[in-house]
């Protein structure tokens, strides 16, 4: 790639605008977010709403556009948003532009992308800034390797044909500049649900921040009820407290307050402990970081008596140092080079009001709110606040409940699986895992363990359903595997072993129902109890004197594992049977053949083989083997990595189901 330059001129460049279109629509599409951890997504929904626009609209270089291009402009959206949001945390600016340039004989165009924080002072990476121009000046030159901005500006620097960044005063904008190079698509109409979807995600989020004076007679009876609408629709569905608490900062400020800060109990901490000052923001930047340190050590009290509503509380701001100005506009002793002194907000008057986060009966923390220069806050603005700290408390209760399950799901997901894979002599393995819902025990597993006489065993397998239930048949199937296994049985003898017990087990918990029906007086119990069967693959593999493996497997009612041999032939290597835990006389049988060096071994569960997009499953066609038969000569991990991103892109939707996949690989 050709030398980065470091600054831009993000003026639009004047392009030649092809016939027919000298009155079409202007190639440029902005807006702003607030520097919170849900600007990202934002501004992903943005870029592909305008590009939607741009292509429905007939602008000429948006017949170029193509899906290729839409997913590298919303990567790299996603990763300059980010950079922005986590080392800047000011309000980010977002500038979408097409730049056509050329004639008709040979037209040219590209797609910039400018993302603008507030913090020039911050590298875009978080490293340590290099030595250089002090913030504002405009600098040119080249810069340093992309390896040294991070992964994400690698990525950047990957995608984008040029990219760079330029120094303003009190701005810094990264910028990427995309090539719109594939003339042949036509254009499409416009997705017009997805523009307002995307225009009304930037909008949602950054509102206020352009309204200079506040308005409290919009808080009529149909400007509350939109406003709370709105805060539900954002709240809900937030799993993360701190980011609960967020988003309710950016909502209150500078809507309703023109500061506000929210303080959570610790959960569990019981009496004596000490809530956590979780948010603090401010209209004005300047304001947030003096109001942070005036609060930190001293949460609001309230009466023990006090209930959902507003509290009157002393405001917060403390009284400016005897050097300093009692206001920030005030004349005061320039600071070193000349400099003014940085604004400081002691001495400001108003008012603050105190509201009781609780959910269910229970205190979970303090919403601190103020407004500057006025003696109290209107009663119908306070009425709002509290019903807004409700849905506040309910969000927060629910992220935490989730977090609670999330805990007990990971720690029952640790136990159930191993945690760590036994190394094969002359095989070297792969493991691809995915729950499809972080915070529920999934219910696929997998294990590979040695075994007496040379052996080593591998299993994958599937148990029906997701969260406890799934978790109990894990708990179950994987110790008794490795239990029948190291006895000495062969493989088809352990699946008929493994059936029987998964037999008596279930029906001992039938009777164990039949039971509690007979003691509810014959009323029927929906306790969740189904029967305890699983899909399985399980196999061993033994190590040859000269060279390779032997490996014996059997699938009961699991997909087929796929054998691939170096020329790119891919087979089945085993024959399809019965689901364990329905069929109570059953023999299952293995086969047996050889892995030599060069061979790979593919297994995976129905996350992979019937991943949906529309109608159509990825296997169908024999799609796996397909994209299998493409890894010939790649190591397991690069097998591995091809299959779980081919699974992935399959379908725009992330997958629903759990994907485990296991690559064996003879060297």
């Amino acid at each position: 790639m050709a030398p980065i330059p470091l600054q831009r001129d993000t003026v639009q460049r004047p392009g030649t605008i092809r016939a027919g279109y000298a009155h079409g629509p202007r190639l440029a599409s902005r807006t702003s977010l607030p520097g919170i951890p849900l600007a990202p997504s934002a501004a992903r929904r943005f870029v592909r709403a305008a590009l939607a626009e741009w292509t429905g609209l007939g602008v000429p270089a948006a017949v170029g556009f193509s899906d290729r291009l839409a997913d590298d402009a919303v990567t790299v959206t996603n990763e300059l948003v980010t950079n922005a949001v986590v080392h800047a945390g000011t309000t980010v600016d977002l500038v979408l532009r097409l730049e056509e340039e050329g004639g008709d004989d040979e037209p040219t165009a590209a797609l910039v992308l400018e993302v603008t924080d507030h913090h020039p002072a911050r590298p875009v990476s978080g490293d340590e800034p290099e030595p250089g121009p002090e913030p504002g000046a405009a600098v040119a030159g080249e810069l340093p390797d992309p390896a040294e901005y991070g992964r994400g500006l690698q990525l950047v620097a990957t995608l984008a044909d040029s990219w760079g960044i330029t120094y303003r005063t009190g701005l810094k904008t990264v910028w990427a500049r995309l090539p719109v190079d594939d003339w042949s698509a036509p254009p499409s109409p416009p997705d017009g649900e997805a523009l307002r979807r995307g225009l009304r995600a930037a909008e949602i989020l950054a509102p206020a921040a352009r309204r200079t004076e506040r308005d409290d007679a919009v808080w009529d009876s149909r400007g509350a009820p939109a406003f709370l609408a709105e805060a539900s629709d954002l709240l809900a569905g937030q799993l993360d407290e701190d980011l609960v608490a967020a988003i309710a900062g950016q909502l209150l400020v500078p809507r309703l307050a023109d500061w506000c800060a929210i303080w959570l109990e610790t959960e569990g901490g019981g009496p004596a402990a000490e809530p956590r000052l979780a948010r603090v923001w401010h209209s004005d930047e300047t304001g947030t970081e003096p109001l942070r340190t005036a609060l930190e050590n001293t949460p609001p009290r309230l009466p023990a008596g006090a209930g959902s509503g507003p509290v009157p509380v002393p405001v917060p701001w403390p009284a400016p140092p005897a050097d300093r100005p009692a206001e920030s506009g005030e004349s005061g002793e320039a600071g070193e080079a000349g400099e003014a002194p940085p604004p400081y907000p002691g001495g400001r008057d108003g008012a603050a009001l105190a509201f009781r986060i609780t959910a269910g009966g229970r205190a979970l923390g303090t919403v601190l709110v103020g407004r500057e220069g006025v003696a109290q806050v209107p009663e119908a603005v306070a009425s709002l606040i509290e019903d807004f700290v409700r849905r506040l408390g309910l969000a927060v209760g629910a992220a935490r409940a989730y977090t609670r399950q999330a805990t007990i799901s990971r720690i029952l997901q640790r136990g159930l699986l191993p945690s760590k894979v036994a190394e094969i002599p002359g095989v070297t393995s792969a493991l691809v895992y995915e729950p499809s819902d972080d915070g529920v025990v999934g219910g696929d597993f997998y294990d590979i363990f040695p075994c007496p006489g040379d052996r080593w065993c591998f299993v994958l397998g599937d148990v029906q359903g997701s969260g406890p239930e799934a978790a109990v048949v894990t708990g179950l199937a994987r110790p008794w595997l490795r239990l029948l296994s190291r006895e000495g049985f062969g493989v088809g003898e352990v699946l008929d072993r493994l059936n029987r017990l998964l037999l008596d087990d279930a029906m001992e918990a039938a009777e164990a129902a039949a039971l509690m029906v007979a003691a509810a007086g014959g009323q029927q119990l929906h306790d969740g109890t189904q029967s305890r069967f699983l899909s399985l693959l399980y196999g061993e593999v033994v190590p040859l004197p000269d060279g390779g493996v032997r490996c014996t497997v059997a699938s009961a009612g699991h997909p087929l594992p796929l054998l691939l041999r170096p020329d790119g032939s891919v087979r089945p290597a085993a024959e399809p049977q019965v689901l364990l835990g329905v069929v109570e006389d059953v023999a299952y049988e293995s086969q047996t053949f050889g892995l030599a060096p060069g061979d790979t071994l593919l297994c995976v569960t129905d996350g992979v083989t019937e991943r949906r997009s529309g109608p159509l499953m990825f296997d169908d066609g024999d799609g796996l083997a397909r994209v299998l038969a493409g890894c010939a000569g790649l190591p397991a991990e690069a097998t591995a990595e091809r299959i779980r991103r081919a699974v992935h892109e399959f379908a725009e939707q992330p997958p629903d189901d759990d994907v485990a996949l296991l690559v064996l690989h003879a060297e």
